[in-house]
């Protein structure tokens, strides 16, 4: 038996939220219940079989209930997983709407396709392809969303205390180019700086230190380049416990 509580609170809109998680796992049959309830009154269930129809084979079925209104929701979910294949399939019953993807690797690349489809208007929802290489210290990952968006990027591990990393994206018939920077640098087992920056000239810097094992603290701001003297800019913090 697992338990998991979280909770935030908006500064701005004065709104906070909460959840509470209990997770239950019988191993010897390959089953597990998760059910969580939220602040929004949402009670969210799911029910998992793993590996027993097959190795390597997922079956769920995650379903929610709002108490307040009456509604309901559900998912039944499929995933196969082998060393260079995961092929996953889900049908959402309020569509209904199929989704499936399927990804591929051989020798560090990987390809990936996912879709969408819209039983009731009998259409594509979404059509993405991706495709990435890994190698050692170096990662590439490039994407096409519907055939409109475009993205890539490029990740780099200078050495054990500098990671650096550029990502950009357009869209097709227009000039909405969109790209970014971010670094982290490691000053010792415990403690990181990190930063990022993109065209809109929003900059953003991160500090984490772990307090002890299990214990981290995180302060993050985010600064708006272009209105600096308006305001507006965003300041978090972050704890992180595990046991």
């Amino acid at each position: 038996m697992e338990f998991n509580t979280s909770g935030s609170s908006n500064t701005d809109t004065g709104k906070a939220a909460g959840s509470l998680e209990t997770k239950y796992k019988m191993k010897e049959l390959g089953l597990s219940f998760n059910q969580k309830w939220n602040t929004d009154n949402t009670l969210a269930t799911e029910v998992t079989v793993e590996d027993q129809l097959t190795q390597g084979l997922k079956v769920a079925l995650d379903t929610s209930f709002v108490p307040n209104t009456g509604k309901k929701s559900g998912k039944l979910k499929t995933a196969y997983k082998r060393d260079f294949v995961n092929l996953g399939c889900d049908v959402d019953f309020e569509g209904p709407i199929i989704h499936a993807a399927a990804v591929l690797g051989y020798e560090g690349w990987l390809a990936g396709y996912q879709m969408a489809f819209d039983t009731a208007k009998s259409k594509l929802a979404q059509n993405n392809f991706a495709l990435g290489y890994r190698a050692g210290d170096f990662q590439l990952h490039t994407n096409v969303n519907d055939g409109t968006e475009f993205g890539g990027s490029i990740y780099q591990k200078v050495n054990e205390e500098l990671e650096t990393a550029v990502t950009l994206a357009w869209t097709a018939g227009s000039n909405n180019t969109r790209f970014g920077i971010a670094t982290k640098y490691h000053l010792d087992k415990d403690t990181s700086l990190s930063a990022k920056v993109n065209n809109a000239s929003l900059i953003g810097v991160g500090y984490t230190q772990s307090l002890r094992p299990g214990v981290k603290v995180t302060l993050s701001a985010l600064i708006d380049g272009k209105n600096f003297n308006a305001g507006g800019h965003k300041v978090g913090m972050g704890f992180e416990l595990e046991a």
